[in-house]
């Protein structure tokens, strides 16, 4: 079986190959096609601008690659301060989301004549008592189990439990006992609710 001589031409699936027929290499006296891009060395444009780039062929990519240092050009504190453990970690980050979405922009720092974005957050953060109380996620649960206003208070908490255990016990329904579940939850939910202090 006879083997077949290596191609001389890169494989189109190296990464970062890009064919443009009439580049050449960049490197002084190479006739070879400049396919692969490097970074200009000692290119100190400002960080918002673009960086220079130069086309290599594969050879001479290989040895830019192979000899490449970051830290060349830095001064031993540069060096230190890029290899510390926890380089770039001192950065101020957004908070996490807190209540299920993340925190309203401040609405000072611009305009929202339409009120696209103030509906947003209004939709999304969780309707507060007017008394101030807070509740719970819990409580907020146990509110929704018994159908009530995040506004209710103790008497209504009182009345809409009377209602609801009427109308699921199998006492008050001629036995029909395929309501347990739901009466289980409501007791569970008026238990919940009895000892918030929002109905304190």
């Amino acid at each position: 079986m006879s083997r077949q001589p290596p191609k001389y031409r890169p494989n189109t699936r190296f990464h970062g190959r890009v064919e443009a027929p009439g580049r050449p290499c960049a490197e002084p006296g190479c006739a070879e096609p400049g396919e692969f891009r490097a970074p200009v060395l000692g290119d100190r444009r400002p960080s918002d601008q673009p960086p220079q780039y130069r086309w290599l062929c594969l050879d001479h990519v290989r040895a830019f690659n192979s000899s490449y240092n970051f830290f060349t050009g830095m001064s031993p504190d540069e060096i230190h301060d890029a290899q510390r453990p926890l380089a770039g970690w001192e950065r101020e980050t957004r908070a996490f989301a807190t209540g299920g979405s993340d925190r309203p922009p401040r609405w000072a720092d611009f305009s929202d004549p339409l009120d696209a974005i103030g509906a947003r957050w209004r939709n999304a953060m969780p309707a507060e008592r007017k008394d101030g109380r807070p509740l719970s996620g819990k409580d907020r649960e146990a509110l929704r189990t018994l159908a009530l206003e995040v506004d209710a208070d103790r008497m209504a908490l009182r009345r809409r439990y009377s209602e609801l255990v009427r109308k699921y016990h199998p006492d008050r329904n001629g036995g029909d006992r395929s309501h347990e579940g739901m009466l289980q939850r409501v007791i569970e939910a008026y238990q919940q609710l009895k000892g918030s202090p929002a109905f304190a």
